[in-house]
């Protein structure tokens, strides 16, 4: 999928007749765009649907809201929605036969999310992007984890892959029970220094997820939790620097780093379009019973 989006006319005629909804009760720029791209590009037909001025405001459900979706030829739903196991509950409860793509659901999990970040580190660290093996990689994430569905995804891919993950952040923002298998580091330059990442994934503090204070001030945050040029200088020569999006300049990350030679945010970006027509391929063309 990769090859075709290289390739002057990007398109393939695979999923033709096939329609695909991007069902959004949440606001999202990437993750929408890159699924209307990737099924647009296998041919199929794609319609957005977005909460803010539909039935939904009047107060349809998801059962409801999904049930109508199919009924108009929805071969597939992705969904993204504010409560987590929301995706779950919409494959499994037998409301619709249609297949269900998570795209992020509350604070639970975002898995295409994660299967572009490990793409995006095997091609960086050189690993064939068809192997499976990150054994002995270091991948450490940075950041809001207790309200990052990134972050949960991740662990659970890349710990999968063989890589040793750890995590970095405020006490109160990296909870212990998620049991990285590289660890937990309350500060980004130790984290650095004695974990020495082959990949260090930022994350976006999610003011919107929280209800308190969780940090004196993000000056304060940006100060001991922020990648900047000095601690970007300390990783490894072959190291690299990533971020799902949206960034908050100046804040997770200071521009300098954000645009370096050792970041890899726009190669994410790339990635997302191949991995979403990868899943889609999967569920729509390969026609295999029973996936959800």
């Amino acid at each position: 999928m990769s090859d075709v989006n290289e390739r002057e006319i990007k398109k393939l005629p695979t999923l033709r007749g096939k329609t695909v909804v991007n069902l959004f009760f949440e606001d999202s720029t990437r993750t929408r765009i890159s699924f209307e791209l990737a099924a647009k590009r296998l041919s199929a037909d794609v319609i957005n649907f977005a909460a803010k001025g539909s039935s939904v405001s009047k107060g349809e459900s998801l059962k409801d809201t999904a049930q109508t979706l199919e009924a108009m030829g929805a071969d597939a739903i992705v969904l993204r929605h504010g409560s987590s196991g929301s995706a779950h509950r919409l494959a499994h409860s037998g409301w619709v036969q249609s297949a269900v793509i998570n795209a992020g659901d509350g604070s639970h999990e975002h898995p295409t999310q994660a299967l572009l970040d490990a793409m995006t580190i095997r091609q960086a660290l050189l690993i064939h992007p068809m192997g499976k093996d990150l054994s002995g990689k270091k991948v450490l994430i940075v950041g809001d984890i207790s309200h990052s569905r990134v972050a949960r995804s991740n662990l659970i891919l890349l710990r999968a892959l063989g890589a040793i993950v750890a995590t970095c952040g405020p006490a109160t923002l990296v909870p212990r029970s998620l049991e990285p298998n590289g660890g937990i580091y309350y500060s980004l330059d130790r984290a650095i220094e004695e974990f020495a990442p082959d990949a260090v994934l930022m994350l976006r503090i999610q003011s919107e997820r929280m209800e308190a204070s969780f940090f004196p001030t993000e000056r304060e945050y940006s100060r001991v939790w922020g990648m900047n040029s000095a601690r970007l200088s300390r990783l490894g020569d072959a190291a690299i620097v990533l971020h799902p999006g949206p960034m908050n300049r100046g804040l997770e990350i200071d521009a300098a780093s954000a645009d370096s030679s050792k970041s890899r945010i726009l190669d994410q970006v790339q990635n997302g379009v191949a991995v979403r027509m990868a899943v889609l391929f999967h569920l729509l063309a390969g026609e295999k019973e029973g996936t959800r």
